[in-house]
Formats: structure tokens, C-alpha cells, sequence
């Protein structure tokens, strides 16, 4: 396997293996029936893709550095409880305001396409809106859903998290691993999940209770695990991109842009950018949004992995769940048994 996780050809594999057994370049291109220069050219591919994929690691952890700290001793759950009445408030009475910036979640994605990635999942989802569906208009509430969302989304960025789908009125997030360190990421997921609870109990259903709407609960899995991130299609926009001489940069779309190596072949105004659709798939993925199906009222389920890697301060929140083989057969690949899931003990009395 390449450091980016593409796999190598039957020969780069067998280049790669006799090089760093100490075979010299002459014999490896005498034993494979190819050009010596073949062999050199094979290798320094497979060394390049290493020192990349090191390079977006890296700046991938400096840019995540917030979520590498114990986050639950900083943040001020009071004063989110508070800034999620005032916007939910303004929500309802004129329009919801809607900004999540997703611009580091992309460039994460970005630098591990096409690559495995050890990630922390979190998945959220609103109990209870297919039944205010068929009371209220599709307006109201796609504004409730609206301001869910987005109470949720800076919660997670709070704690260092990004979010990476939104799907009706459920979230994905993920929690980045750096340095080998599992232990943070988990703790600050589940602090976050605990948070979100909050902030929905203290926060958001006093405000809907105000405006004469019933009260509205979640339901939150966390799981850690490998994933793939892969590409699916294209999207294509023109951009007009100018060089400012005066001030010396580019800038598109009334936006500063330093790229210079997207001006040196552009022979009219503007110019193509191609970017992938990026997506997350693994079994991580599949068991955080199943696992949440079987949460209460505000409550959160971890599975066996997470509950693993916390401290006995958090496990003692969590109580091991009792769920049928027919409604749950996911296989724990380390011991061959069922994967245990583990339930919160704090909740609200729905």
C-alpha cells in the first residue's frame, strides 16, 4: 500500500518489498525483466507519496490542534445555553440564520482522498419532527430543523469536531486522530454529545414551549474506527481570476486567491477548478448512524471501541446495553463477538 492508502500494482509491490530487503537497484531490474531506470522511477513514486501524505498529516494536525485538548473544561455550556435561546428565539419569530462554515471539513477530506483515516463519528438526529410534520407547515418547520442544525453544528466545532453531512434532520460529524492519541478525540465527542442534550433540553425547548410548539428531543451515536474517504464525480465552476499589481494578488469572486499557479494558463478572463465530491465509507460510518437508532429520548449511545479507549470517569455514564442478535449482529473484528454498545445513564425522563 501507498502512505495515501491506494493499493500498489502486483510489480511496484515486489520493487517495493526487495529494496527493503537491501537488494541493489541492478539486481531488482534484473530479476523483474525491467529497466533499471523502471525501478528508480517506481521508488521515488512510493517516496513521494510518503512525504506527501506526511506533509497533510501534519498540517492536517495543526489545523485540528483545538480538538487535540480536554475541551470540556473550557467551554461555557452556560453561555451556549443562553446564545442557543437567543438564535432559536430570532428563528422562530423572523428567519433562521444559517452559517457553518465547511471550508476545513473539505480541506481534511481533501489531503486523505482516496486514503484510509482513523476517525471518531458522531451522529446525531432529531426525535420527534415526523410527527410535528404532520401538524405543522413544511415552513415552520424546516425552521425548527433549520436552527437545530445549527445549534448542533457550532456545538461540534466547538469541541473540535466537523461536521461532514447533513441528511433531512440528522448529522454526520467526525473527530480527527492525531498523534495517536484515541483517547481525545472520544472524550471530546462524548462531551459534546452531552452538551448538544443540553442545549436542547435548556436551550431550544424552553423557546419552542414560548412559541406554543411541542418539545423536541435527540438521539446521538459515537463510534471510532478506520474509514476510506473516496471521490465521486466532479464539480465544475468558472472563476474569473485577476492579478492585482497594485496590491499584488490574485483574488475571484471579490475573494483574495494566492494560488499563482492557476493564472499561468488561463488565455482569457477566467478559468475551470474541478473539485471531487468527497464522501466517508466504513464500518465506523455504518454503526454511529445505526446505533443511534437504538438511543431514547436524549440519550447517547458509544459503542465497544469507545468505551475501550475513555477513563472510568466517563465509562461510569454508561451502562452496557441489552440488544436482540436480530436487531443487532454487527461483529466486533478483534474478538469475533457481537460489537457491545453502551448506553448513557443520563437522560430526561421521556
Amino acid at each position: 500500500m501507498t502512505a495515501e492508502g491506494k493499493p500498489l500494482s502486483y510489480q511496484q509491490q515486489t520493487v517495493l518489498n526487495l529494496y527493503n530487503s537491501g537488494i541493489p537497484h541492478e539486481i531488482i531490474a534484473i530479476q523483474l525483466d525491467v529497466s533499471k531506470q523502471q525501478v528508480i522511477s517506481i521508488l521515488k513514486k512510493v517516496t513521494m507519496d510518503n512525504k506527501r501524505k506526511e506533509r497533510s498529516v501534519k498540517k492536517i494536525s495543526e489545523s485540528s490542534s483545538i480538538g487535540m485538548f480536554y475541551l470540556d473544561a473550557v467551554v461555557d455550556i452556560e453561555t451556549s445555553v443562553r446564545d442557543a435561546q437567543a438564535r432559536m428565539w430570532k428563528a422562530l419569530k423572523w428567519e433562521p440564520k444559517f452559517d457553518i462554515p465547511l471550508e476545513q471539513t473539505t480541506e481534511i477530506l481533501d489531503k486523505f482522498s482516496n486514503s484510509k483515516i482513523i476517525l471518531v463519528i458522531l451522529h446525531v438526529d432529531l426525535v420527534g419532527s415526523t410527527k410535528l410534520s404532520m401538524t405543522l407547515p413544511t415552513e415552520k418547520l424546516a425552521t425548527i430543523v433549520q436552527a437545530f442544525t445549527q445549534e448542533m453544528s457550532s456545538l461540534i466545532s466547538t469541541y473540535g469536531g466537523h461536521v461532514f453531512k447533513y441528511v433531512g434532520d440528522a448529522l454526520l460529524a467526525f473527530f480527527v486522530i492525531s498523534d495517536g492519541n484515541l483517547y481525545l478525540p472520544c472524550a471530546n465527542a462524548i462531551n459534546c454529545a452531552r452538551a448538544m442534550i443540553r442545549v436542547m433540553q435548556d436551550g431550544i425547548n424552553p423557546i419552542l414551549n414560548d412559541s406554543d410548539y411541542p418539545e423536541m428531543g435527540i438521539r446521538i451515536g459515537v463510534d471510532i474506527g478506520e474509514n476510506m474517504v473516496v471521490e465521486y464525480g466532479w464539480s465544475t465552476n468558472a472563476y474569473t481570476i485577476i492579478h492585482d499589481n497594485t496590491r499584488g494578488y490574485n483574488y475571484t469572486n471579490n475573494k483574495s486567491y494566492n494560488d499563482e499557479r492557476k493564472t499561468k494558463d488561463i488565455s482569457n478572463d477566467s478559468t475551470i477548478i474541478r473539485k471531487p465530491h468527497l464522501d466517508i465509507l466504513g464500518y465506523t460510518i455504518s454503526i454511529a448512524a445505526k446505533m443511534t437508532g437504538f438511543a431514547g429520548h436524549n440519550q447517547i449511545i458509544i459503542g465497544q471501541s469507545v468505551y475501550e479507549i475513555v477513563d472510568p470517569a466517563i465509562r461510569n455514564r454508561f451502562i452496557k446495553m441489552r440488544v436482540k442478535d436480530e436487531d443487532w449482529n454487527y461483529i466486533n473484528p478483534s474478538t469475533g463477538t457481537i460489537y457491545s454498545l453502551y448506553c448513557s445513564i443520563e437522560r430526561s425522563s421521556k
